[in-house]
């Protein structure tokens, strides 16, 4: 699994009277600015480096074609694709131009599926699976002629991609998956030469032909450079607080009261904060983490990897210079909020990187970010569910970046044309028929998560955190979240995440809580970072010991 995109958040969807009754409650609380991007504070990525684009915030009421939340890879590519069909565009952001989770990712653009054909094609057939490999091929190549196009200098490059097998693994599993590829008509090698990436005594690989690296943030700044030229609307800072159908069409309201009137909305973020829980029982947050360093230049195979573990490795390369790439290398991925160690994580990957890698120099990078696991292994991309003018993109799972670019497609055939060939592959309404161990499975953490509620307290006091730290401590019937942020201020606040209720974690690596059930993350001082959590935590009163200790 790599990293996703997350972009902005949405605040309340209704439809029709009857779907308005549903979300009735339209008053939440919005997210402050101030501690949007505490996380970036503690973990920086390569591609964050990059501005995408200046845009301002929205200060009128605007009518178009089409509203997009999000600026990530799938909204800039959802607004690319329509403004290409001649439609108005208008692309709504709670933070800065792509600077969400696509600045999170490690961008392999991959036709290989981290998953496996053989286990997509036992739970969703070979039908399903080879229209799969169809849309993420169109969806590398049209990257490719987008950035050729516009002429967006990203670094964009056609490169192998290797299919590692590791010590621990049997290579029964890539026999089987040669043999699904080829039955499917998938390009793929039987490849016996070392890579720097196999253990000792292991030669063997899976070569995928065609896939691709891009610098992401480079892209997307491409991206909006285009849109702007189109005549496409940006901005920046804006956050959505409500959108409704009115008199035939979707109004998205913002915080500020203005308004984007629109034909259709599409709702671009990493996790669908306008569904409560539809999507949110078919796929599972997992955190997972990432670090730059770098290399004399020829030194490593310009190509993807990914070895057969589970969790697995992922490695690209990015050219720095004529004496010099970095190396990327991704992993040690644990369900969301169920780990906080992310610092041992990251030492742990330097470890395997410079076991495989001894002339690596140093690190220059680490990051981490959040990736959504559908269940039967495609992404959510289309109509959402119950809605016939919304659209939404998550379920991004390893392939956040090539699906933003399936997304792009997909939902600009749907609205323009009302179908797409990919339409029932990604469904965000589909039913899980097969797999449903699996289903069940990632199910079990709410029913586990709320028996927190019963548990002790972590401990007995907020008085004695240090700063940085994060703990739960019981205060009656109530479970509080207690933090002491990197400048000393103690934060207390209630432990129920406002997704759902279940209790939070402390993240000490990002400085947040995380929702373990959803995936939501939460400032120290409460803000709802991540969806699909829209409202901050509650507060918590302070308990009279820990007055004068503050």
């Amino acid at each position: 699994m790599k990293v996703p995109n997350e972009c902005g958040h949405l605040i309340g969807v209704s439809s029709d009277s009857a779907h308005r009754n549903r979300h009735s409650a339209a008053s939440f609380v919005l997210p402050r600015s101030s501690a949007m991007n505490v996380r970036d504070e503690h973990t920086w990525s390569l591609w964050m480096d990059v501005s995408v684009a200046e845009a301002p915030v929205l200060s009128r009421t605007v009518g178009v074609d089409v509203a997009v939340v999000g600026s990530g890879i799938a909204g800039l590519s959802v607004a690319y694709e329509l403004a290409c069909h001649g439609r108005s565009v208008a692309v709504i952001d709670r933070g800065r131009i792509g600077s969400g989770m696509t600045a999170r990712t490690t961008a392999h653009l991959a036709t290989a599926l981290d998953d496996g054909y053989d286990a997509f094609v036992r739970v969703r057939g070979p039908d399903c699976a080879r229209r799969y490999y169809q849309s993420v091929a169109a969806a590398i190549d049209r990257v490719e002629a987008i950035q050729g196009a516009e002429h967006i200098d990203c670094g964009f490059k056609r490169v192998d991609g290797y299919w590692v097998l590791a010590s621990e693994t049997s290579a029964s599993e890539l026999d089987s998956e040669l043999d699904c590829c080829r039955k499917l008509q998938i390009p793929v090698e039987n490849c016996v030469e070392r890579t720097p990436f196999h253990d000792r005594g292991q030669t063997r690989s899976l070569r995928f032909p065609r896939q691709a690296r891009l610098h992401p943030t480079k892209y997307l700044a491409g991206l909006a450079s285009a849109l702007q030229r189109r005549g496409a609307q940006l901005y920046a800072d804006t956050c959505v607080e409500s959108i409704q159908q009115r008199q035939g069409s979707m109004v998205v309201t913002t915080a500020s009261g203005y308004e984007v009137h629109a034909a259709d909305v599409v709702v671009a973020t990493n996790s669908p904060v306008n569904v409560q829980v539809a999507i949110h029982t078919k796929q599972a947050p997992y955190r997972t983490y990432a670090l730059a360093a770098k290399i004399a230049a020829g030194a490593v195979e310009d190509a993807l990897y990914w070895d057969t573990l589970d969790p697995y490795h992922y490695v690209r390369l990015h050219p720095l210079s004529a004496d010099e790439d970095i190396v990327i290398i991704g992993g040690e991925d644990h369900k969301s909020g169920e780990a906080n160690d992310g610092a041992q994580r990251l030492d742990a990957l330097e470890r395997w990187a410079r076991e495989r890698l001894p002339d690596l120099r140093e690190v220059t990078h680490r990051w981490s970010g959040q990736v959504l696991e559908p269940v039967d292994f495609a992404g959510f991309i289309g109509r959402s569910p119950d809605e016939e003018h919304v659209f939404v993109v998550s379920g991004d799972s390893g392939q956040g970046i090539t699906n933003g670019l399936v997304a792009g497609m997909l939902i600009a055939d749907l609205i323009t044309s009302g179908a797409s060939a990919w339409e029932d592959v990604y469904a965000p309404s589909r039913k899980i028929q097969r797999n449903i161990g699996e289903f069940i499975s990632e199910n079990i953490t709410p029913i586990k998560n709320f028996a927190e509620y019963l548990t002790a307290s972590e401990i007995a006091s907020a008085e004695h955190l240090r700063p940085g730290e994060g703990r739960l401590f019981r205060s009656g019937l109530k479970k509080i979240a207690a933090c002491r942020d990197r400048s000393g201020h103690l934060h207390l606040h209630s432990a129920s995440c406002t997704h759902l209720g279940c209790v939070v974690h402390w993240n000490s690596l990002e400085q947040c809580w995380d929702c373990p059930c959803h995936g939501s993350q939460f400032a120290p001082d409460g803000t709802a970072l991540n969806g699909p959590a829209i409202s901050p935590l509650g507060e918590a009163d302070k308990p009279a010991n820990l007055e004068a200790a503050e």
